[in-house]
């Protein structure tokens, strides 16, 4: 078909990461429009001379990148016109070191443009190569709930290792991948110890392994930690069907880009959202564990859980997580029509 493309998608591809979910979405609605769409994991390559033989071989026309050094620099010099798309560590971690730093100017000088899922991104990456400001365009991430109605709460419970009694279970979720950004032992000690103190009280970790190592070792402090349990990832359909019978769900990244996960907590709309992002919070609020801790006390004893209302520093009201929704609605397709826009501004740009 005349005017169709052979695009190389090239990605870190780690089982459990949004990278993954993003890169299928772009493929399905690239494929969908007729094009050719190649997702490659970047660690499969171990320089850009051995994509350009890809590129080469494969006939490929275009390329896209998700996550500006892991692969950005395997398309440099690649000979075929690129975009990159941030996927967070990269912005937020990598840009510190300076031999990393350098390699992702480059690679945006050579990159016909860059997306960026929120605007703070965007303005963190201009800070850090200015040149690049006006190549890089702000799409906002879009995302699909879908709820299995035949989900067996009480036999999630069960696998967690919670007693049956589900009218008397306060569960927090934290659902992230195990690996060192996401910090998933941050609040571990300050829920073992409410826990003791109010057994009803629950912390579920969930979530793929990434990282085996430190796997290992959230399993042996959540093996000694009262209250705090860990499950393997399951479909998501259960987990959002789990998310909307949890009191809340918590988010302790060191490191994030735009999370899945909170955005498809408040497309819910249905529960609160607790995001404890050390990152942020700490630096701004010394909001640490214990303080945590006292905040969600006084959200059970004033509000004895009922309406999902929490209290305290980068914490959803009601009203507030109201504003946030509708705020968030405009910005923000829970279907995937912004993931089509973005693949559209892909093509156009491309082509000019």
């Amino acid at each position: 078909m005349a005017g169709l493309l052979r695009l190389l998608l090239l990605a870190p591809l780690r089982t459990g990461t949004g990278n993954v979910t993003t890169a299928r979405r772009i493929q399905e609605h690239l494929e969908a429009a007729g094009h050719v769409c190649v997702i490659q994991d970047t660690s499969d390559f171990e320089s850009s001379l051995v994509v350009a033989d890809l590129i080469s071989s494969k006939n490929f026309e275009a390329a896209l990148g998700i996550h500006l050094y892991k692969a950005g620099r395997l398309l440099q010099g690649s000979g075929i016109p690129f975009g990159i798309i941030f996927g967070g560590t990269d912005i937020n971690e990598d840009a510190k070191c300076e031999e990393k730093s350098r390699v992702m100017g480059a690679v945006l000088d050579e990159a016909r443009f860059a997306v960026s899922f929120t605007e703070a991104m965007k303005e963190t990456a201009a800070a850090n190569w200015p040149r690049s400001r006006n190549k890089i365009h702000v799409q906002s991430q879009g995302i699909v709930t879908a709820h299995n109605l035949s989900f067996n709460w009480k036999k999630f419970l069960q696998s967690a290792g919670i007693p049956q009694d589900s009218n008397n279970v306060y569960l927090f979720l934290l659902i992230c991948s195990l690996r060192r950004v996401k910090d998933p032992l941050y609040l571990v000690d300050a829920f073992s110890d409410w826990h003791r103190k109010e057994p009803a009280v629950h912390l579920i970790i969930i979530g793929p392994t990434v990282d085996p190592v430190f796997a290992e070792e959230v399993k042996e402090k959540v093996r000694r930690a009262d209250g705090v349990h860990l499950l393997p990832t399951i479909p998501p359909e259960d987990l959002h069907a789990a998310v909307k019978n949890c009191l809340a769900v918590v988010n302790s990244s060191i490191s994030e880009g735009m999370s899945a996960a909170i955005l498809e907590v408040i497309a819910s709309s249905s529960f609160a959202l607790v995001e404890i992002c050390p990152r942020f919070v700490k630096a701004r609020t010394k909001n640490t564990p214990p303080a945590f801790l006292y905040k969600m006390c006084h959200f059970h004893q004033s509000c004895k859980f009922v309406g999902k209302r929490l209290l305290g520093i980068e914490v959803l009201v009601t009203q507030e997580q109201q504003f946030r929704h509708r705020k968030i609605s405009r910005h923000t397709s829970f279907r995937w029509d912004l993931i089509s826009l973005l693949v559209k501004m892909t093509i156009a740009i491309i082509r000019s």
